[in-house]
């Protein structure tokens, strides 16, 4: 059973690295390439809000699901996995409305800091943090 267990860990960390590599033909983001370049000069570039917006959204639950799938499989706990859900499901609440306000200015709130607000909001970087948090709950309820 620990082998199963593994495999859909495996699964679940091929998942968030397929929704990343193929980004491009998946996700409609017109900003793939202005903050690939990493040239402030480069024009900004025209998008619409609906197809942004729902892209990004899509994006998360596919971010969600995988991420769930490897906290449950790591843990096998439901408790866990639906908190971790909950914690991440809270970050994207509150980086992506972050996120619209700098498109929206166009960046002018400052090119790194919308690069970075970004990367929370299309990238699911809360797992680095939650993975290690239940690990150690985990060793912790052990010693108990």
């Amino acid at each position: 059973m620990k082998i199963l267990n593994w495999f859909f860990v495996a699964i679940g960390v091929a998942g968030l690295i397929s929704v990343r590599m193929f980004e491009d033909k998946m996700f409609y983001d017109p900003f793939l390439n202005y903050f690939h370049e990493a040239d402030k000069s480069i024009s900004f570039p025209v998008f619409e809000w609906g197809k942004l917006i729902a892209s990004h959204l899509f994006r998360f639950v596919l971010n969600l699901f995988f991420s769930c799938v490897i906290i449950h499989f790591l843990f096998k706990n439901k408790e866990w996995t639906i908190q971790g859900a909950i914690l991440i499901t809270i970050v994207f609440g509150i980086t992506f409305p972050i996120y619209l306000y700098c498109i929206s200015d166009r960046f002018e709130i400052g090119y790194l800091f919308s690069f970075y607000v970004r990367r929370f909001v299309i990238q699911p970087l809360i797992i680095l943090l939650i993975v290690p948090m239940f690990y150690y709950r985990k060793q912790i309820t052990q010693k108990s």
